[in-house]
């Protein structure tokens, strides 16, 4: 993601038919790792006795915090997908959450929805315009995009909210009125029966019967669409011809146009619908999260949306989960994060440990040692202490995004010519 601005390199020899190509894990290493992950949270929350690490507070907490942070990662996705690199991410998060609350309080909160997306997709194009047809450098575009758009959106809150109508519902420069709540679905029956089987404390029952009723309560209906928009980019980006000349427009455009691809009809295409899908999680954060636009409600959502793509190597599938962890460790903070995050690091050690024989097993001798040192320092901060700071647990998220970018950048696999200057023609 962080290529350097360079044209695009000449097309690679194809590789020999019938050359074996992996596509990730199989679908039964995943349930393995499912099922293994649910016995190690609940033999945690056993031992610890932290019953909200995994209740349906937490875990729909955590859902709704991940909903802004996977959109702007699968925003993402698109555009890298493509070779665009979209630092913008952030600025079109922005023009999001003020068009959602601009166009929201004076109509209804479906109108703002669309307005959050098209504003996104006005930021959307303008990268493209600067990337793709002037060849601007994509860090420079997107770092310009973010600037841009905090700066037109804090005028135009000046503009809009300060007086008149606005002033009188409630809006103020640095806030739009109140908006009207979208609707929300809850599985009617089914998630009484999982809170009272979440009463129970039994194990790894109560642990299912949480993690469930958190995902079918009091559901958003932008949550619902968002879960449609990730099966639905996973199937058009690798099950469509659409969605493969669209990466092969990220893996060698110059190839791809010997092929017929309009390359630049592509890219178009993909970044639009990135700061579209940008836009939507910034609508999510004024229509869902705070029902009012907010001046800088975004947090960095777009950045951390980024590390979760990078987290999930560029595909729908692992950046769902980057998303899910980045939303649960920022909702400790909401819920009484002090002795849930203490239970964590019980957790932590026991995946430092697994790593370090991990290591050792791979004869990575220095890894293993550095790692069971570490799992060392972690199980005395544990028995030493019964809370977690506040001001640490505040920080949360931004630890676990470091580690986790830090431990997966050794199997990272970037589209190659993403972030590549490329001109038509090149393939002629």
């Amino acid at each position: 993601m962080t290529a350097t601005m360079t044209d695009t390199p000449p097309p690679a020899a194809p590789k020999a038919a019938g050359a074996p190509q992996r596509s990730g894990r199989s679908f039964g290493q995943i349930l393995l790792l499912v099922a293994g992950a649910l016995l190690l949270l609940a033999a945690v929350r056993m031992i610890t006795g932290s019953q909200q690490l995994d209740s349906a507070g937490q875990v729909s907490a955590a859902l709704g915090l991940a909903v802004p942070i996977g959109l702007a990662g699968l925003a993402g996705l698109w555009s890298e997908r493509s070779g665009v690199v979209n630092i913008g991410l952030e600025g079109m998060m922005i023009l999001g959450t003020f068009g959602a609350g601009w166009v929201g309080w004076q109509s209804s909160p479906w109108l703002g929805l669309l307005c959050g997306i098209g504003f996104g997709v006005l930021g959307g194009l303008l990268h493209a315009v600067a990337t793709v047809t002037f060849g601007v450098d994509h860090i420079v575009s997107g770092v310009a995009i973010n600037l841009l758009a905090l700066g037109a959106t804090q005028y135009l809150a000046k503009l809009f909210f300060a007086g008149g109508a606005a002033a009188n519902a409630g809006g103020n420069p640095k806030q739009s009125p109140p908006v009207d709540s979208l609707p929300q679905v809850t599985v009617p029956g089914l998630s009484d029966g999982l809170q009272s089987l979440e009463n129970h404390h039994w194990f790894l029952i109560s642990d299912l019967a949480g993690i469930l009723g958190g995902l079918i309560t009091n559901l958003s209906v932008i949550t619902i669409l968002a879960a449609v928009l990730f099966v639905g980019s996973w199937w058009l980006l690798w099950r469509t011809p659409f969605g493969l000349r669209l990466r092969s427009c990220g893996e060698n455009p110059t190839a791809a146009e010997s092929l017929g691809v309009n390359v630049y009809k592509y890219k178009y295409a993909a970044v639009a619908v990135s700061g579209g899908l940008a836009g939507l999680g910034g609508a999510f954060l004024a229509l869902v999260t705070s029902h009012t636009y907010l001046e800088g409600q975004t947090g960095g959502r777009g950045y951390i949306g980024l590390a979760a793509m990078i987290f999930g190597n560029w595909r729908p599938g692992g950046l769902a989960m980057g998303a899910g962890l980045f939303g649960y460790s920022d909702a400790l903070q909401l819920r009484n994060g002090g002795p849930t995050v203490h239970a964590l690091l019980l957790l932590l050690v026991i995946l430092l440990v697994a790593l370090a024989g991990w290591k050792l097993y791979r004869t990575s001798l220095w890894q293993g040692a550095i790692s069971l040192i570490v799992a060392a320092l972690v199980l005395v901060w544990y028995l030493v202490t019964d809370e977690v700071p506040s001001d640490f647990v505040g920080a949360t998220p931004y630890v676990v995004t470091l580690l986790v970018l830090s431990l997966s950048a050794q199997r990272l696999r970037m589209p190659k010519a993403d972030g590549m200057r490329y001109r038509k023609g090149q393939g002629k």
